[in-house]
């Protein structure tokens, strides 16, 4: 039994701080290449990456972002002075991270059906699929000795973020990942028991 194995994936975790440190290309490359073997419905591979670490597109993904937040948070009634806390620290946590990583999904490849039902589960395997090379390249991250963090802005402002970065009208982005070494150390989690949310038939 490789324990040792299991070691490394429950040693996972998330971290939001990272040093001023950037990461190889070589890395990066390493990382998206074991990230694009996970399994996916039909072979079909919907996942797309979108990989920043210059300051011009984050910058722009940052400003294009900020302004929808802005909209949003002026519209739910927020205080001017929690607005602009609100998108000084989104647009911090993009500008600051070495890398940052837009998992698009491209559903363009998936099969067709007449129907809503199988339509609407073709969808949702497009996306299963799209969220286990998520964790794959959380993983491939862990490995290179890299830390991690997945949020899920881009759902919010999906038409937003493919205009920032100028993306084909078939990505749709579902999540933003943060890498980078880790400038914190990391949590502990809080794990329900498995008997909790397991049952054996």
């Amino acid at each position: 039994m490789p324990t040792n194995l299991h070691g490394f994936l429950r040693s996972r975790r998330s971290i939001r701080r990272f040093k001023p440190v950037p990461v190889n290309v070589d890395v990066l490359t390493r990382m998206l290449e074991t990230a694009a073997h996970a399994p996916s419905a039909h072979n079909r591979q919907p996942w797309r990456f979108v990989v920043l670490t210059q300051p011009q597109p984050k910058t722009r993904l940052s400003d294009f972002l900020g302004a929808e937040f802005r909209r949003d948070l002026t519209a739910d009634g927020l205080p001017d002075a929690e607005i602009e806390s609100r998108i000084q620290r989104s647009r911090n946590r993009i500008m600051v991270s070495p890398v940052v990583i837009i998992l698009c999904m491209d559903a363009s490849e998936m099969d067709v059906y007449p129907d809503e039902k199988r339509s609407n589960a073709e969808r949702t395997m497009a996306i299963q699929s799209v969220s286990a090379a998520g964790l794959q390249l959380q993983l491939a991250a862990h490995a290179e000795g890299l830390a991690s963090v997945w949020t899920c802005g881009p759902l919010f402002s999906p038409v937003t973020v493919r205009a920032a970065l100028d993306l084909p009208e078939s990505w749709e982005p579902q999540a933003m990942f943060f890498i980078g070494y880790a400038a914190e150390e990391p949590k502990e989690k809080e794990l329900k028991p498995v008997d909790e949310v397991v049952r054996f038939l």
